[in-house]
């Protein structure tokens, strides 16, 4: 069966070479974000606060330095032309022009988007797409949910749009955008505005054209211009047309300083000049039909239950014939070819539901592609046509990241609350992403090594509010994830990643174990207010032996022996490392072995606080920081590891706690961190319903604590944690940080795959008891699959006809219009699997489809 799709995505070359260069078909994509405003990359303060910095009232009056956000918004490659939708509804006090939220300070539980969109399909060339956006007929309450947020605590819950009451009587649009390309550089565009509402209601539509700013930041840059061309709107190389009679308007996005800090001089016809004249009349579009921001204006009176259509199309050249019968074939085949690329992708056997959570987890990975542009010396110094930041900024935030110049195509966690990366979440997503484009998969987790990412010391970048923090060192894993779902052929591609991986294991080695003792440190490590202390700042003289640290280092040791072992089948010489790979290994598991991070009475890994006196003090806390160990550990048959052995002067005769027994006689044994014996001694714990096994999941935090809180005292202060199984009550490590009790993907995905990584190992010959008290003995596979199953049934719909995602939010759950729209949220409420945190985290969270596409490999 033909599948022009997937045909598409197999003769994409190297990505990283340039996005166009690799194949035209990425030339035009989703790489808009959804916000620009509230950066880092904005924020030009004397004391780093960006959410206040460049607020969303600046959004639509000041030109962006580093990126542009709009609504359904597309873009070429380099973010140098940009189309978006925008609205209004003749009562909203701006022109909706992006997606609103709240900062981190600004909400109760941090930062949070505060609308309801959705992205509901989408191939990765990006040949089909769609976007769908419901948008209120009465007022926009953004003064109303500022200020009842700010008011309500971090006991109580967020207070969401849906309460304001503005969807009360169904009196919204509901707003569908298609993308379909008639060839990689004609895109058309469909857009369907439906009246859910009683009654017929006005609704200005405003397809936008504009360029991203690059002329006000140099004395040489260089104004392009939009010009009207009778029906069309002309950007040089492309025509934006328009069916219908709409009025065109142009301004130019250059900031409104006036309006923003009382300054001159007035800019005629600035940023938000269409704004104002369409809300206010006001003079502010050129009456000579050019600029550098323009848009086609529909002004419609939608009666109830009615749909309008609008087609637009962004091509080369202006065809009189844009939206005739080519036009419709071009969206009704594109969306076929959709249909059969996702068919294929599907198991068998796969049910309707589940093929729903795949095909709408991976459209929302797509269209988390985004423009990231950053180049911190640039940023760090100042523009020459711009005043000079303050004196401070060149010895704060990221100023030992100079190097770093990024102008790429990245994958984000989130357009909105997320637009821009993180490494570690970048490994999961390259994951989820290679069922669908393995190029670009690989293209994300090379960027991060490339010399303008990774440090010349060997750090990999965490995220742009701090590079210099540590994420998780899960890249050698996932690339060899990649490597095995696009068939274990690109041995380029593991041996370039391999020698860059490498150079960050070392720097890791001499960064981050302190004591010289294979016990690391690592700060947060992505988890925030896991624990009672913030492990990024403890007090002075202290330092923290961590359980995940050291875990973690092990399971990169031993996935950069299982690409060294891969790579020496074709490389000899690269023996040598294997060697040296399995060496660190033991060295590692030794000291985890020998060291007070195992607490031997309570069957399970703790972190340990030493004081400048030499206290030792174990943070009793039981958090998937004590379940981390289990990844980095590996079940051999007994004479392969004699034979592993052989080859390893550090690695020790096998301790009986290491030996596993299998039913039919057979000896095998677990090496790692754990040890086979211990990890049987660990895993009562994260199977006890009580404690770390929820109906939809596994817990961050154990159940156990909600009795058994834990104190630590320290020098002026007591920490305390007991069980948070949704947001977190402490912004210890600031605004967003909600890692305690809640449900997470990535971990509960490392969990699942290490169980069938066992399974495969053991050949299903040992079973446990599952769940912890129930007296039913499972493999380790049939386990792996349970909690596959548990994951899956936060987004299918029960036999109540509720999605456990959907918490208690009866419009999502039972509404026709929006109960089959899937929100991807960061994580979950890890006792009722309610969605919480950033609602749109096709990031990590899109490792669903992931599950449902490849439901029974090993890890």
């Amino acid at each position: 069966m033909s599948n022009p799709e997937r045909e598409r995505v197999a003769t994409v070359g190297r990505p990283e070479d340039g996005l166009a260069q690799a194949s035209p078909w990425y030339r035009w994509g989703p790489y808009l974000s959804e916000r620009a405003w509230g950066t880092v990359r904005e924020d030009y303060s004397d004391g780093g606060a960006a959410w206040e910095a460049f607020p969303h009232d600046h959004a639509r009056s000041r030109a962006y330095r580093w990126s542009e956000d709009g609504l359904a918004g597309v873009c070429d490659a380099g973010q140098r032309l940009c189309f978006a939708l925008a609205f209004w509804n003749e009562r909203d006090p701006i022109l909706k022009e992006r997606i609103f939220g709240l900062t981190g300070n600004e909400g109760n539980h941090g930062e949070d988007a505060k609308e309801y969109w959705w992205y509901l399909d989408a191939t990765p060339s990006h040949s089909w797409m769609r976007w769908r956006y419901h948008y209120p007929q009465a007022a926009f309450p953004y003064e109303d949910l500022v200020a009842e947020n700010r008011r309500r605590g971090r006991e109580e819950p967020e207070y969401e749009l849906l309460d304001t009451g503005v969807f009360d009587d169904d009196r919204y649009f509901v707003i569908e955008a298609d993308y379909a390309k008639a060839d990689p550089d004609d895109l058309c565009i469909q857009v369907r505005i439906t009246n859910v509402g009683p009654d017929a209601a006005p609704l200005h539509v405003l397809p936008t054209l504009w360029y991203r700013n690059t002329w006000s930041w140099g004395p040489d840059g260089e104004r392009p211009r939009l010009t009207s061309d009778r029906r069309a709107i002309s950007a040089g190389s492309m025509v934006l047309q328009a069916d219908g009679q709409p009025q065109q308007l142009y301004c130019d996005n250059d900031t409104n300083a006036e309006r923003l800090f009382g300054a001159g001089p007035a800019v005629p016809y600035p940023k938000d000049g269409i704004n104002d004249h369409v809300l206010h009349g006001a003079p502010t579009v050129n009456p000579a039909g050019e600029g550098t921001k323009a848009a086609f204006w529909y002004q419609l009176n939608i009666g109830p239950g009615e749909t309008v259509e609008l087609n637009l199309r962004l091509a080369p050249k202006a065809d009189p014939k844009a939206f005739g019968p080519a036009f419709k074939k071009t969206l009704q085949q594109r969306r076929q070819e959709a249909d059969a690329f996702y068919a294929d992708l599907t198991p068998k056997g796969t049910s309707a539901e589940d093929a729903m959570i795949m095909r709408q987890g991976f459209a929302g990975m797509i269209w988390g592609k985004q423009f990231y542009h950053y180049d911190v010396a640039q940023w760090l110094a100042g523009d020459p046509a711009q005043p000079p930041p303050p004196p401070g900024r060149r010895q704060g935030r990221n100023a030992g990241w100079r190097h770093l110049d990024a102008a790429d195509v990245m994958s984000m966690p989130d357009p909105w609350e997320y637009p821009w990366f993180a490494a570690w979440d970048s490994a999961f997503h390259a994951v989820a992403l290679a069922h669908l484009d393995p190029a670009f998969a690989k293209y994300q987790l090379l960027l991060l090594c490339r010399e303008w990412f990774q440090h010349p010391n060997g750090a990999i970048p965490a995220y742009e509010w701090a590079f210099e923090d540590l994420n998780p060192p899960v890249q050698a894993w996932a690339a060899l994830q990649v490597f095995e779902i696009d068939g274990r052929r690109d041995i380029e591609f593991l041996t370039r990643i391999f020698s860059k991986l490498v150079l960050n294991f070392t720097w890791w080695v001499n960064r981050e174990d302190a004591g010289g003792k294979n016990l690391f440190e690592g700060g947060f490590l992505g988890l925030d207010n896991i624990g009672p202390i913030d492990r990024s700042h403890l007090p002075p003289g202290y330092t923290l032996e961590q359980s995940d640290a050291t875990a973690w280092m092990a399971f990169y040791c031993l996935n950069l022996l299982e690409m060294a072992r891969e790579l020496a089948q074709h490389n000899p010489a690269l023996d040598d490392l294997v060697i040296k790979f399995l060496e660190h290994f033991a060295l590692i598991t030794e000291a985890m072995r020998g060291s007070a991070l195992w607490d031997e009475q309570d069957s399970f890994f703790y972190d340990m606080l030493r004081g400048p006196d030499g206290s030792a003090v174990p943070l009793r806390v039981r958090s998937m920081v004590g379940i981390i160990p289990l990844f980095a550990t590996k079940t051999l048959r007994e004479e392969d590891f004699q034979r592993v052995r052989a080859r390893s002067k550090s690695l020790a005769d096998i301790p009986e706690e290491h030996v596993i027994h299998t039913e039919d006689g057979g000896r095998f044994v677990g090496v790692g961190v754990a040890g086979a014996g211990r990890v049987r001694r660990v895993l009562p714990h994260l199977f006890d319903e009580d404690e770390f096994l929820s109906p939809y999941g596994l817990r961050a935090l154990s159940r156990w604590h909600a009795e058994h809180p834990f104190s630590v005292d320290l020098p002026g202060w007591t920490a305390t944690v007991g069980y948070e199984p949704a947001e977190s009550t402490t912004g210890m490590f600031g605004g967003n940080s909600n890692w305690r009790g809640p449900l997470w993907m990535p971990l509960n995905y490392l969990v699942m795959r290490t169980l069938a990584d066992y399974d495969a190992n053991l050949g299903g010959a040992v079973k446990v008891e599952y769940p912890t008290g129930s007296g039913r003995m499972l493999t380790a596979g049939d386990i792996a699959e349970d909690l596959r199953q548990r994951m899956l049934s936060l987004y299918r719909r029960g036999e109540d006809g509720r999605r456990p995602a959907f918490g208690g939010v009866d419009k999502l759950q039972h509404d026709p219009n929006w109960r089959d729209n899937l929100l991807f949220f960061e994580y979950f409420h890890a006792d009722n699997g309610a969605g919480l945190g950033a609602m749109h985290q096709t990031g990590w969270t899109g490792l669903l489809a992931e599950l449902v596409a490849r439901p029974g490999a090993p890890r």
